[in-house]
């Protein structure tokens, strides 16, 4: 029952056998629980790693089984941590594959490479765009990592989206946190919605993407300048790969309408993005493209971060945010 949290079902028995008989002792809990005395042990060493079981206070040399609201609480803080350390890793996948993708793009030209248009120019982009949406058929999914939107951006695109979603096109967007605090960037998400568009959010995306009909997939060259050039993808390896990059991020994504989660350590996921990114060296202005936020809101959470861990540099805010946990040890 508990093998969720990293517990295997002997380890659970002897837990639950020392919590009924706390007096019990390796050969009393083997006979209770009808096994050897070496499962027992082995079963003992696991509940001591994971601190469910201390060294009793009164009777020396004996084990006893912490209280099940503390074990518990011991057990979903470290999957807590351990999912916290596989986001990570898969942010800095995602962001490598990007980048890679982006560079090969830029190094190779489009001719003479199936599956690869290289487009030059916004009016090029715009161009394309304009005919992948007439042809798709059920789905586009999209990231848009550049923060609010401007009002005439959300109202030019309304028509264009209205008409897709009349058509039963399936609409899957994912906006960054920062769009929460946005008004116009809202009523738009909400309009969306109102016609059968999906939106959520993350702290931070890879790249601009677009896919349509998992068929066809559209990417700036450099996410730096994301209108000087573009490439269309159509092969189905990269397609497939980028697919499930969407659907990793969308599982990861929260609704636009719920609140804002935090983790066990009380921090959102935008500001475990900040200390991430502070302890890996980068800038304020590095931070504020990655958040979509300004320069000077991403130094205002930078400082108030660093304020809480009590750090005066960027770097020991690194190290203390390891100690705390906030951060993996391989980080």
């Amino acid at each position: 029952m508990l093998t969720a949290l990293g517990l295997d079902a002997v380890a659970e028995s002897i837990y639950r056998g020392m919590l009924m008989h706390p007096q019990a002792g390796v050969v009393e809990l083997a006979s209770l629980l009808g096994t050897d005395e070496q499962a027992v042990r082995d079963a003992l060493d696991i509940l001591s790693e994971l601190a469910l079981v201390r060294p009793s206070a009164t009777d020396a040399g004996r084990l006893r089984a912490v209280s099940p609201d503390i074990g518990m609480e011991i057990l979903m803080a470290r999957q807590q941590a351990e999912l916290a350390a596989q986001q990570q890793r898969l942010e800095a996948s995602r962001a490598a594959a990007a980048q890679l993708i982006s560079e090969y793009t830029e190094l190779r030209p489009a001719a003479g490479h199936p599956g690869v248009e290289q487009l030059v120019g916004l009016d090029q982009i715009r161009d394309r765009l304009a005919s992948l949406t007439r042809e798709v058929r059920e789905e586009v999914m999209t990231f848009a990592p550049d923060g609010p939107q401007t009002a005439d951006n959300m109202a030019a695109s309304r028509p264009l989206n209205q008409q897709l979603l009349e058509r039963g096109v399936r609409m899957r967007t994912i906006y960054l946190d920062s769009v929460r605090t946005n008004r116009p960037t809202v009523e738009h998400a909400t309009w969306l919605a109102g016609l059968g568009g999906q939106v959520r959010t993350v702290p931070s995306l890879p790249t601009r993407l677009i896919l349509t009909d998992r068929k066809t997939a559209l990417i700036p060259v450099s996410s730096d300048d994301s209108a000087a050039g573009a490439v269309v993808l159509t092969g189905q390896g990269t397609l497939a790969a980028l697919c499930a990059l969407f659907e990793t991020v969308w599982a990861g994504a929260q609704p636009l309408g719920d609140t804002v989660p935090v983790d066990a350590h009380g921090l959102t996921g935008q500001q475990a993005t900040v200390v991430r990114l502070l302890a890996e060296g980068h800038t304020d202005e590095a931070i504020a493209k990655r958040l979509g936020v300004s320069h000077r809101t991403a130094r205002r959470i930078a400082s108030e971060l660093m304020e809480r861990l009590g750090a005066r540099s960027r770097f020991e805010a690194g190290v203390r945010a390891v100690q705390r946990g906030w951060l993996g040890k391989d980080c």
